[in-house]
């Protein structure tokens, strides 16, 4: 069973092109109420561009059928679940791929190792989780070191002056994931501007996907893709045998070099964390901030909590678990933002949710931005509300839905312990204020982004 392979409705073409031809649809109707389909050869792809996006669509597919509902992608019947009930029942018990590494690896067309059997899989997995940890072991240090450097910059600035969230964020994502995932090599700052170019003209064609489908209908852009991506894997081949030559044991590459994977899967594992590593650190931090500023209560409750953590001393990876409030906060930030708002598994045997039955290889949708904010889980569901993490229920929601416990995807783990130090080190110096009329409104892509730039205004605690 290949989770989350329901990714391919993002329509881009060489990913349907691989899930088809791995997975034969199943031409059987699942009898699950749901949309017809609008074109024959497109399924509902059209309704989808319309809404906008993935989620857009799913939010008024749900609203419409219910929490068990159907849609057409392509000539592949396609079944979602929009509640945690229904999730619940939706067991899977093959867990050995990683959410996101399937979806990208599909994305870009990566199928090496794909077909090596449950063991094979298992192994690589293990691999690339303990590269992920050894590296955040070896590079604590770094990554507290640019977090302080970009509070000490912030502390800087006059009260009154905009500080550009999204810029300066996802500048401290590529710094610390590029060092920690390649080497010390890139703590030049034009290295890391030549990764972020590439980086950006990737993830921009891959979010694209999920509004209009359009990367084959348009030469230039296909083109211009098709360069960044063979530029970006030809940098990280020179980054192996570079690193490979010089038998460190410090960066997340140099841990997979020691394994027993190819030349190839090494740099298409390097590419997954680097893609996804800085997307989801970036917008974790961008939500959390953004949020922290709309409530001086809980910046208060969280400061008191490092205070009474840590007191004057920097945050260590020891102390982290202690942080408990500042989980409930980067937990409420997910949720609230819906930091990823789809995920999917491959109906490996027929299944059963209620009283529908799903037949074997059907992509099932895990409607995950539609969960986050149904009022039947969620009490006041579009308020950011930290303290509902205190109940054990609202916590085992959420790590159904995989967003903690042993589930979490390595990227966003990572994530998680980047926004910690960052919030230890910006919260017990400064305060967060946000401008006054300024609405940040959520794109709903892979990772959901704010659909502008959003800004806010910092002063020091006193």
């Amino acid at each position: 069973m290949l989770d989350f392979a329901i990714f391919a409705v993002t329509f881009v073409v060489m990913l349907v092109g691989a899930v088809l031809y791995l997975y034969p649809s199943s031409r059987r109707a699942s009898g699950i109420p749901g949309l017809n389909p609008t074109d024959e050869k497109d399924g509902n792809l059209q309704d989808i561009v319309t809404r906008g996006s993935l989620h857009d669509f799913l939010v008024g597919l749900h609203q419409e059928f219910g929490p068990v509902a159907s849609f057409w992608f392509g000539g592949r019947p396609v079944v979602s679940l929009g509640s945690v009930r229904q999730l619940r029942q939706h067991i899977n018990p093959n867990h050995t791929t990683d959410s996101f590494e399937t979806m990208l690896k599909s994305l870009l067309g990566y199928q090496s190792g794909s077909g090596g059997g449950a063991t094979e899989t298992v192994m690589r997995k293990k691999v690339y989780e303990n590269a992920v940890n050894d590296a955040l072991r070896s590079n604590f240090p770094l990554v507290l070191k640019l977090a302080e450097q970009l509070v000490a910059k912030w502390r800087s600035f006059p009260e009154s002056q905009h500080t550009p969230l999204c810029a300066h964020l996802l500048g401290l994502a590529m710094k610390t994931v590029t060092q920690l995932a390649l080497g010390e090599s890139f703590g030049d700052d034009a290295k890391v501007l030549s990764f972020r170019k590439n980086h950006d003209a990737i993830w921009s064609e891959i979010g694209k996907g999920y509004l209009d489908g359009s990367l084959e209908k348009s030469s230039s852009r296909k083109g211009n893709y098709e360069k960044a991506l063979s530029e970006m894997e030809s940098m990280l081949l020179s980054v192996l045998k570079e690193r490979k030559a010089q038998k460190k044991q410090t960066a997340f590459v140099d841990a997979l070099l020691q394994s027993s994977l190819t030349e190839r899967q090494v740099m298409e594992d390097c590419m997954v964390f680097t893609l996804a590593g800085c997307v989801i650190a970036a917008n974790l931090c961008i939500w959390a901030l953004h949020f922290l500023s709309t409530s001086e209560e809980v910046q208060d409750k969280l400061y008191k909590e490092l205070d009474e953590v840590l007191g004057s001393d920097p945050v260590s990876l020891d102390k982290i678990p202690q942080l408990r409030y500042c989980q409930q906060v980067l937990n409420e930030t997910v949720r609230t933002a819906k930091l990823t708002p789809v995920a999917a598994r491959l109906q490996g045997v027929e299944g059963k949710v209620d009283q529908h039955v799903i037949p074997k290889e059907t992509l099932v949708i895990y409607a995950l931005g539609v969960v986050l904010q149904d009022s039947d889980t969620w009490s006041t569901p579009y308020r950011f509300d930290p303290d509902r993490f205190e109940e054990e229920s609202v916590e085992k929601s959420f790590r159904l839905l995989g967003f903690s416990g042993n589930q979490t995807c390595p990227e966003l783990r990572f994530a998680y312990t980047v926004a910690t130090v960052l919030l230890s080190a910006l919260v017990r110096r400064l305060k967060l204020h946000p401008l006054k009329g300024q609405v940040a409104e959520v794109r709903s892509q892979l990772v959901s982004t704010p659909k502008d730039e959003t800004w806010l205004t910092v002063s020091g605690r006193r």
